[in-house]
């Protein structure tokens, strides 16, 4: 047994993946609009996106009531500089940033769908 994917619910499959597909650079599998992958050029895990209709993004941070997030992707990079480039890049992207910030090593942003995902370096000051 081998995970192969994270699939992500969104309202528009192939507008989120041509939005981690820039982020991220991983060529795009099935492109079919209900259902897109990417997968990383070495191997591994990928990243899936389906089609439901019904998409509500969560809240971040969630209160009693709100929308729960269900899962988020962490992506490490090396350093402050790079933190800040890659939240450049997202923003370019699509992404905002989330009004909450809970740590000054990470940052969480919001991809075109709503999903909360986040940058983060082990390089403290």
């Amino acid at each position: 047994m081998k995970l192969t994917s994270t699939v992500l619910d969104a309202p528009e499959p192939r507008v989120l993946a041509a939005f981690y597909q820039e982020l991220l650079g991983w060529p795009i599998g099935t492109d079919e609009p209900d259902w897109v992958t990417l997968r990383p050029s070495g191997g591994g895990a990928g990243l899936s996106f389906q089609l439901e209709e019904r998409y509500v993004p969560p809240v971040w941070p969630a209160k009693p009531g709100d929308q729960q997030m269900q899962l988020h992707l962490d992506f490490e990079v090396d350093g402050r500089a790079a933190l800040d480039a890659a939240v450049a890049r997202a923003v370019a992207a699509g992404a905002r940033v989330a009004d909450f910030q809970p740590q000054s090593d990470v940052r969480v942003l919001l991809d075109p769908a709503g999903h909360p995902f986040c940058f983060w370096t082990d390089d403290r000051p």
